[in-house]
C-alpha cells in the first residue's frame, strides 16, 4: 500500500458574506477541501471562535474530510467573517474584518509535529496581518519540509518587507497574473510581460515551481526550469470566488501524486474554470463531469 500524501493548510478560516448569503470560506480553507477531495490528506491549522459559526465551519470541514484537530478556539473573537461584493462580470472584491480568532494563532506541540511531519505546508500573506499569527507562521516554516505560499494579496495587508521575506521560504509559488506584475514591481523588476517577471521572480526567490493564473486565459507553469502553459476554458462565470483556491489544490495534489506538470496544470485548468461557473468556491467536482469538461468529444463517442 502506497504512502498517503499529508498536506497541511495554515492561515484563515472565514465566512464570506454576501448582500443574500454567507458562505464558508478563506483561501488555505478552500485548498484544503480540494486537496482532500482529491485523494490527498488535508489538515487545517487555524482558529475559530467559540460561537455558532466556528462549530459549524468545523463540522463543514469533517464532512468535507479535512483535519481539524489543530484549529484552535479563541473564547475573545469571533469566527472570521469578510464582506463580499460581486461585479456584474462575478468578480469578488472583499472587506476583511478586523480582528478574528484567526489572527491569534499560537502553535502548540502537536501543530508543530502535523507541519513537520507533512510532505506540503501551505499559506499565504493575510495570516500576516497580525503579529501573533505571523510570528506562529514564521516558526512553524523552519520544521516543513515542501512549503507552498500562495499570495492572495489584499490590500492594506501586506508591505513590500514582509512579501520579499515570505518568497525566500517557499519551494512553490502561486501568484494571479496581478499579483506578479504588482510584487515583481515592488522588489524592483522593470520588466513588462508575465514571462519576464515571472523569471524575474524565479531569481529572486528559491521556488522550483512557480505558477501564474491569468483568469479566463488559463495559466503557466514554470517547474524544474522549464515552462508549461494552459490557454484556458471557455465557461459562463458565476463568481470567481475559490477559483484560484481549487486551481491550487488541484495543481498540488496532482503534482504531489506524480503527475506530469502538463496534465496537472491542464486538470487544474479545468477545475478551476468549473468551479468559476458554479456558485461558491468548493462545489462538487465529479470525475466525469471533469473528465466531459476536458474532452467533451469522447462523451459523444461514448468513451
Amino acid at each position: 500500500m502506497s504512502k498517503r500524501i499529508k498536506a497541511v493548510c495554515f492561515g484563515e478560516v472565514l465566512y464570506d458574506v454576501f448582500p443574500d448569503m454567507e458562505r464558508i470560506g478563506g483561501a488555505p480553507l478552500n485548498v484544503a477541501v480540494r486537496l482532500s477531495s482529491l485523494g490527498i490528506d488535508a489538515e487545517m491549522i487555524s482558529k475559530v471562535g467559540v460561537d455558532s459559526r466556528g462549530e459549524e465551519l468545523l463540522n463543514y470541514l469533517r464532512t468535507q474530510g479535512v483535519e481539524t484537530g489543530n484549529i484552535l478556539k479563541d473564547e475573545n473573537r469571533e469566527t472570521g467573517a469578510v464582506d463580499v461584493k460581486l461585479s456584474e462580470s462575478g468578480s469578488a472584491s472583499y472587506t476583511i474584518k478586523y480582528p478574528a480568532a484567526w489572527d491569534g494563532i499560537v502553535a502548540t506541540e502537536t501543530i508543530e509535529q502535523s507541519v513537520s511531519r507533512s510532505d506540503a505546508f501551505i499559506f499565504g500573506s493575510l495570516i500576516c496581518r497580525d503579529d501573533i499569527s505571523r510570528k506562529t507562521l514564521f516558526n512553524l516554516i523552519p520544521k516543513a519540509s515542501y512549503r507552498v505560499l500562495d499570495f492572495n494579496l489584499r490590500p492594506p495587508h501586506y508591505s513590500k518587507d514582509l512579501l520579499a521575506e515570505l518568497i525566500q521560504h517557499a519551494e512553490f509559488i502561486k501568484f494571479n497574473d496581478d499579483e506578479l506584475f504588482e510584487i515583481a514591481k515592488m522588489l524592483g523588476s522593470e520588466y513588462n510581460s508575465l514571462e519576464q517577471n515571472l523569471l524575474f521572480m524565479a531569481v529572486k526567490s528559491n521556488a522550483e515551481t512557480i505558477c501564474v493564473t491569468k483568469g479566463r486565459h488559463g495559466a503557466v507553469l514554470m517547474h524544474d526550469k522549464k515552462l508549461y502553459y494552459n490557454s484556458g476554458y471557455q465557461v459562463k462565470v458565476k463568481d470567481t470566488v475559490g477559483a484560484g483556491d481549487s486551481f491550487l489544490g488541484t495543481l498540488l495534489a496532482k503534482m504531489l501524486q506524480g503527475e506530469k506538470p502538463q496534465v496537472a496544470l491542464d486538470t487544474a485548468c479545468a477545475i478551476g474554470a468549473l468551479v468559476a461557473a458554479k456558485e461558491g468556491a468548493n462545489p462538487v467536482i465529479s470525475e466525469e463531469l471533469l473528465h466531459r469538461f476536458m474532452n467533451p468529444m469522447d462523451a459523444k463517442k461514448g468513451k
